[in-house]
């Protein structure tokens, strides 16, 4: 039997076809083709938990370059992640680079004074470094990455909203998230959203979605000097109010050097805010999110979650909800927490 008439097969399938398909019969291949097929079987697996399938092709060079420079040369991608998300073969990434003359090996400084970096995620790179089967195909519309202000700190990448939730007779449903994991609302009904970008505004980025049932959210993200602003909206379309919307908002620490222990052990919860050290404890990431509904963090990934709630939303109304993400360096973490606590943007 030939190997390769199975090995590409793999990479054709659908995501929740991948997870739920056997491997081939491994008893008809030689012992080292064994050894291949499951080998490349695992690399799909992988492949598709990054989004490899969420690859998307920039229409124009202008776009292209775009998106390159913030891949290379910001998030430091390798040209396989490169290809990864934007769904070009990684050789015509490596030349796009070239003719666009785009030099992967700067390092952009901030100026002083200037805000906090701030870029969309562009995908390719799994933004968790475990728990990646609870977030298979993660979407690119919802993540932005929030460079730490200290030389070579790397970035944290915040999912807002990475869910949302709802009441509907009998429970709770997911009116929105942001990769494949759960059942939503529209999975149920076999209702595919289409993907979505982060719009440039002049004040920093957002984003807004229009779900099948009118309901329409988006996000606001302002970079400041010290922090960055983040603001959540939710639009009722429908002709009944809407309960129960818990909001799941996560900063993955994958990216932000020194902040990658998978423990909680390095956090501090204080309900709105969350904060993070790194392993001496000298820098701090902190965020927040109010009205609160719970504060906690995920090991594995590892991130952290401020995760507010909206209001109850009536018929035609609008909910809004407000955000902060900030660092910190310095040994009395305790006091910069009360000062962000007392910050009117987040009463």
């Amino acid at each position: 039997m030939q190997i390769e008439a199975e090995l590409p097969n793999c990479l054709k399938r659908s995501s929740m076809n991948i997870l739920h398909s056997p491997l081939p019969n491994l008893q008809s291949f030689p012992p080292m083709a064994r050894i291949t097929v499951i080998v490349t079987s695992l690399a799909c697996l992988l492949l598709v938990a990054a989004g490899a399938n969420q690859g998307r092709r920039p229409k124009d060079d202008a776009e292209l370059r775009s998106w390159l420079e913030n891949m290379l040369v910001h998030h430091r991608f390798t040209p396989e992640e490169a290809a990864a998300a934007t769904g070009l073969p990684a050789a015509e990434v490596a030349a796009a680079a070239e003719r666009l003359k785009i030099d992967s090996s700067v390092r952009p400084s901030r100026q002083a004074g200037a805000p906090l970096f701030v870029l969309p995620y562009p995908g390719g790179r799994h933004p968790r470094i475990g728990f990646l089967d609870g977030a298979v195909d993660p979407q690119r519309e919802t993540k932005v990455s929030v460079f730490a202000p200290w030389e070579g700190g790397g970035y944290a990448v915040a999912d807002i909203p990475e869910a949302i939730w709802m009441e509907v007779p009998g429970g709770r449903a997911l009116l929105y998230l942001a990769h494949t994991h759960v059942a939503t609302h529209w999975t149920k009904q076999n209702v595919t959203l289409q993907p979505l970008e982060w719009r440039k505004a002049e004040d920093g980025w957002q984003m807004e979605r229009t779900l099948p049932n009118k309901v329409v959210f988006g996000t606001r993200v302002i970079p400041q000097r010290d922090h960055v602003q983040m603001e959540m909206s939710l639009t009722n379309g429908t002709a009944a109010t809407l309960k129960g919307l818990v909001v799941q908002n996560c900063v993955m620490l994958k990216g932000l050097t020194g902040f990658e222990q998978q423990t909680n052990d390095n956090k501090v919860f204080k309900a709105p805010l969350v904060a993070c050290h790194n392993a001496d404890k000298s820098r701090w990431i902190i965020t927040a999110w109010t009205p609160n509904h719970r504060a906690w963090g995920n090991a594995p990934c590892p991130c952290l979650h401020s995760d507010p709630k909206f209001p109850d939303c009536e018929a035609g109304q609008t909910v809004r909800l407000r955000g902060w993400l900030s660092f910190y360096e310095g040994a009395d973490v305790s006091k910069e927490l009360e000062r962000i606590g007392k910050i009117e943007w987040l009463k």
